[in-house]
């Protein structure tokens, strides 16, 4: 039978900007009291799935819920910053509407070529899968058969399942990734990969 090794995938929780559709990228915002409450939720869901390793992102939205579930299974929370959200550039922090208002033109190229289009001093999708699927890759090479939990953003996250479905990055905003949702991806030895849980 082909070994299979699990991954869980989990989005950060909530975070304290989250009315206001504001663009956090590699700023350290912090999480709600919901935010945190999800991640206890997800500790419990997790609790029989015998989670042998943990690798998180190093912005502290992760880092946190990284913590507390990991805490249940004895281990420590490895932090990695390839494993951040998309660097936005100039915009970060700032709200879709502030955007508009201050940089229209930047704003409808990033909307024209969404994969390609890289924001003034940040990231586009390339450069982001570029640093995200390695890391992710490496994880999953490091524990064949074994149960991982993975923390990271709604659009590194999406990264990582478009390239497990063979779907282009183009596709990124066909996935949908709510505050505390829960994925799971299957890495068996043959090289097959299946995501059978997507936004849970």
């Amino acid at each position: 039978m082909t070994r299979r090794t699990r991954i869980f995938l989990i989005r950060h929780g909530q975070v304290i900007t989250h009315e206001k559709r504001t663009y956090n990228g590699h700023a350290d915002v912090g999480l709600t009291e919901f935010g945190v409450s999800q991640y206890h939720g997800l500790r419990e869901r997790l609790a029989s799935e015998g989670i042998t390793a943990c690798y998180s992102s190093d912005l502290s939205r992760c880092v946190i819920g990284a913590r507390i579930i990991s805490e249940q299974f004895g281990i420590t929370p490895e932090l990695d910053p390839r494993l951040r959200e998309l660097n936005i550039g100039i915009w970060e922090g700032m709200t879709w509407e502030e955007i508009i208002e201050k940089y229209p033109e930047e704003w409808h190229g990033r909307l024209a070529d969404i994969v390609n289009y890289r924001v003034p001093e940040g990231e586009n999708l390339v450069d982001l899968a570029g640093r995200c699927l390695p890391a992710f890759k490496e994880i999953v090479a490091a524990h064949p058969g074994e149960n991982v939990l993975v923390v990271g953003h709604g659009g590194m996250n999406r990264i990582l399942l478009l390239d497990a479905i063979g779907a282009p990055h183009a596709a990124l905003f066909n996935i949908e990734q709510k505050y505390g949702c829960l994925n799971v991806i299957d890495f068996y030895e043959d090289g097959n990969q299946t995501v059978t849980l997507l936004n849970g």
